[in-house]
């Protein structure tokens, strides 16, 4: 037999279907409202369904018993307890701010979820007893190792990679704040590594960094410049580079210039030969010795250094002669080529060479000894040559036809105050210390003599 409701009692019953749970979660809410949830903690401490005065209660008791394990990075474990450090819960702390952070219509998430409280000024401890415990920790006992960047070593032909090392020193400002939050935090555990407590190198073997000049030097050290000096050579590559090279803390790579300048000046001293002492196989067949003079080959050595800094930073491979200030025409015995003039100032007599043929050849005029005008010897050359110049000096102004200067103001020219040459004329009424050539004589070595070209000067 079927039994039918009246339709206003079915209602009614649907309804305290829907009204009862609704009515029994509210209540629930309400108790939420003074309670904490399921699983909550503050400080690490469980609190789950306790009211404020009860979880303050169980605060209280608990937080003394606090402990925080420092782990270092090889794994030792210090502790500092709250008992030595007289940590305790604050009185007056207000508690309510965990209940007022959350709606107690939420209650029900907390039954399978985990919440946690940051209450703020939670504790209190003493600050003299925790830097003396701070000051009682391993790590900050132990011998100090340094961390080091990562290093670079130059071994047969190229740079390596030395890996860096981490060292075991402590950055107390960053492990004393670590320390007070977890203190404030009630966090247990810190790892030392991960809170960043130790000083660590800047740059590793993977950084980008070093991956970058680890190819800038071996590029540098890639480089191979060959030096011609005549018959010689000097070779600059990696052994030599690889010494004029620093890494600084910034992994930038610096070259040395002051040691590519001393080794340009070791080139120099090693070929130049100006002023150098040489031997000379006179017209007369006798073989002298010339000494002083501006002649032979000079290094330039900052336009060098300036090249040489730039082939290493390309890592060029190239031969070459290096930039010169001056040259001469050959290296060794042959410096003096086969184009020259020479004076012979005893004998007041000029010669001029031109491919070993003598061209032109007469009597001059040297300078006046008596009056300290004695003309210059040595080795020098043609600096340049004038058509038509005034010579002048503290009391004269001559006009000559074919100036040829080769030390200063001193030089080859025609005189046509003059009438006769060579003897001993130099001794009573010589020049200032020019050269003074026969007319003809002048014009034949102007029309010949090219810039650059030996002029030998000697008494005997």
């Amino acid at each position: 037999m079927k039994v039918f409701l009246p339709m206003g009692s079915f209602r009614k019953a649907l309804f305290g279907l829907v009204l009862i749970p609704i009515l029994s979660y509210l209540l629930i809410s309400f108790f939420f409202a003074h309670h904490y949830g399921f699983h909550t903690t503050i400080y690490g401490i469980d609190v789950s369904l306790k009211t404020r005065m009860e979880a303050e209660t169980i605060l209280k008791e608990q937080i003394p018993n606090y402990s925080l394990q420092c782990i270092e990075r090889d794994g030792e474990i210090d502790e500092i307890t709250g008992q030595s450090i007289g940590l305790r819960f604050k009185e007056g702390c207000d508690l309510s701010q965990g209940l007022q952070s959350r709606h107690s219509l939420f209650w029900i998430r907390s039954v399978w979820s985990r919440q946690s409280y940051e209450i703020e000024d939670l504790v209190t401890y003493d600050e003299g007893k925790l830097a003396y415990e701070r000051s009682r920790l391993n790590c900050l006992l132990r011998t100090v190792v340094e961390p080091n960047n990562v290093g670079f070593e130059y071994a047969n032909g190229s740079y390596r990679l030395i890996k860096e090392v981490e060292g075991n020193q402590i950055q107390q400002d960053q492990l004393e704040v670590a320390i007070k939050r977890c203190l404030q935090q009630g966090i247990r555990t810190l790892e030392l590594l991960e809170e960043g407590c130790y000083k660590t190198p800047k740059y590793r073997m993977d950084s980008p960094k070093t991956i970058e000049t680890l190819r800038l030097v071996n590029r540098y050290v890639s480089t191979r410049v060959s030096y011609q000096f005549g018959n010689d050579r000097e070779v600059v590559d990696g052994e030599t580079i690889h010494t004029w090279l620093m890494v600084d803390e910034d992994l930038e790579v610096q070259l040395d210039q002051e040691a590519v300048r001393n080794y340009l000046r070791t080139l120099s001293k090693r070929y130049d030969t100006v002023g150098i002492s040489r031997t000379f196989k006179t017209s007369s067949g006798k073989v002298i010795e010339l000494k002083d003079g501006l002649y032979g080959w000079k290094l330039d050595q900052e336009a060098e250094r300036n090249a040489l800094q730039n082939h290493i930073l390309l890592g060029d491979r190239v031969e070459k002669e290096p930039a010169y200030l001056q040259t001469a025409f050959g290296r060794g015995e042959e410096e003096l080529g086969n184009t020259y003039v020479e004076i012979s100032i005893a004998k007041q007599y000029l010669w001029f060479y031109k491919n070993g043929e003598i061209i032109a050849q007469g009597p001059v005029v040297t300078g006046n000894p008596k009056k300290g005008n004695q003309t210059v010897t040595g080795t020098y050359m043609l600096n340049y040559k004038q058509k038509g110049a005034t010579l002048r000096g503290v009391d004269y102004a001559s006009r000559v036809s074919y100036w040829m200067p080769f030390y200063g103001n001193i030089g080859i020219h025609d005189a046509p105050w003059r009438s006769s040459f060579g003897g001993k004329i130099y001794v009573r009424n010589g020049t200032h210390g020019c050269i003074n050539a026969p007319y003809a004589l002048a014009k034949v070595l102007f029309e010949q003599i090219e810039e650059g070209i030996p002029i030998v000067i000697y008494d005997g």
